[in-house]
């Protein structure tokens, strides 16, 4: 399998023939062949996707030690090289392109060497004699890429919504609570079609947001039970060829204790390699949260719009200087940088949907891309997440003045009137107080249609802008 050729290198040989690796490195002969085929876009693993490879590893050597399908020094080697790569030791080890071999192949054997290898120093021997420790022999004992690499997905996939995208949407949530109830006597002018309508409350339109992202984030709870059901133990074709009996119930039940994690057996191992719709699924979540992230984002620069010729109804906190050639210009950069993001997550999610329906028979060869993109998803969007609540939302203050006096000189207040005089006169109002500049009071009084005790118990901005509770 391997020879030391000097100090500096040894030889290693597979199933196509001799290389030369230098003896620094813990990967070994079949990474080196993926990093000369791949030179694609220099994007490397995302870390989340190593550490669901590695527990799965790590998993899968407690299981086959135990069961002795590999033995227990072999096995307890793996396990202290699982964690020493997930305490953040030979990160630099895992090489291989996002674009590589069809269905991971490439990524997969990277782990399986790395591993293998310092399992090798752990026990007293030298990288490349996998006579000794084999990447394909013991540390991939039982397993296939096949079954290996869409567990990682779903692993990687629980690892970040638990690590990132979650606590952001948390975050998020409580502050714009925060903030609803901080702006809820403030009254504004509301605009649909982006004319003027009734008047709202500032904090009811943080509260809505709340809300939102709540809804998302129960979708996304929803969607991401589908990640808990592993088709680990399915081997290559999903039959489970060459696993212990015990194999398949036991690691996913160690996997379940390693992440803290609900997790279960697929009920058919062959379906849960072939169909991608659990990562569709949580995509979709991603992709709809994003719609409305950019939503938000877009309102809150528009409300932020000014300072002398827009709307300028809430400041956004400052963060940098906005223009090269302007001076004192600041810009809504977290809003605007939030929307980038969220078309990005949309453009991943319809590559997931492409990939997902490229699968053949036994297999879905597009898993790679697949992984990076879900992953990257959640990840790049509760960083962002994060970052807009931190940097943009917590600071965000209201200019009360204006926000009333838009309430008050708006025309859509004379929607209050439609039940007193009738819908055809509060139109005629409304033209002509835009046509002659005079306010609604003035002409409703002068033309006898209220008192002006009614007009005042009518045109109550206070009253007007309140959510009628549900009875």
């Amino acid at each position: 399998m391997t020879q030391q050729r000097n100090s500096q290198s040894r030889i290693e040989r597979d199933s196509m023939g001799d290389r030369e690796i230098s003896s620094s490195v813990y990967y070994g002969i079949q990474t080196v062949r993926a990093t000369e085929n791949f030179p694609i876009s220099g994007i490397r693993p995302l870390p989340t996707y190593v550490d669901a490879c590695i527990l799965i590893k790590k998993a899968t050597a407690i299981v086959n030690g135990e069961l002795g399908c590999i033995p227990q020094d072999i096995s307890q080697a793996i396990v202290q090289a699982a964690d020493e790569v997930l305490a953040g030791q030979f990160r630099e080890q895992f090489v291989v392109d996002v674009y590589q071999a069809g269905a991971g192949t490439s990524h997969h054997m990277n782990v399986n060497e790395v591993l293998a290898n310092r399992a090798l120093e752990i026990l007293g021997d030298h990288k490349g004699n996998y006579k000794r420790v084999s990447p394909n022999d013991h540390v991939n004992y039982g397993q296939s890429t096949n079954d290996v690499i869409p567990t990682a997905i779903r692993i990687g996939g629980l690892l970040a919504l638990s690590r990132t995208l979650h606590p952001a949407l948390e975050g998020a949530i409580a502050t714009l609570e925060a903030k609803a109830a901080e702006f809820q006597d403030i009254v504004r002018s509301g605009r649909t079609h982006m004319q003027d309508a009734v008047p709202v409350r500032l904090g009811e339109n943080f509260r809505a947001w709340a809300h939102i992202l709540t809804e998302h984030q129960n979708r996304i709870y929803t969607a991401s039970g589908d990640l808990m059901v592993l088709g680990l133990g399915g081997s290559a074709a999903g039959t489970g060829l060459n696993t212990h009996p015990q194999y398949r119930a036991r690691v996913i039940s160690t996997l379940a204790e390693l992440i803290n994690s609900p997790l279960q057996p697929a009920p058919h191992l062959m379906a849960a390699m072939q169909s991608m719709a659990p990562f569709v699924n949580v995509s979709g979540a991603l992709r709809n949260l994003a719609q409305d992230l950019v939503k938000i984002s877009h309102d809150l620069r528009l409300m932020d719009s000014g300072p002398k010729t827009g709307l300028k109804e809430i400041q956004l906190p400052p963060v940098q200087p906005g223009s090269s050639i302007m001076p004192g210009k600041y810009n809504p950069v977290m809003a605007e940088m939030t929307s980038m993001v969220c078309f990005q997550v949309m453009g991943y999610d319809s590559a997931i949907a492409l990939a997902a329906q490229a699968g053949q028979l036994e297999l879905n060869v597009m898993m790679p891309l697949i992984a990076y993109n879900l992953i990257h998803s959640i990840e790049i969007l509760g960083n962002t997440i994060a970052a807009l609540t931190q940097r943009c939302i917590q600071g965000i203050t209201a200019n009360r003045e204006r926000c009333l006096a838009y309430a008050e000189s708006s025309l859509a207040l004379v929607t209050a009137l439609n039940t007193h005089i009738g819908y055809l006169n509060a139109a005629a109002i409304a033209k002509e107080s835009l046509e002659t500049g005079k306010s609604l009071r003035q002409i409703v009084l002068e033309k006898g249609l209220m008192s002006e005790a009614e007009l005042a118990k009518v045109l109550n901005l206070e009253q007007m802008s309140q959510i009628l509770p549900l009875e």
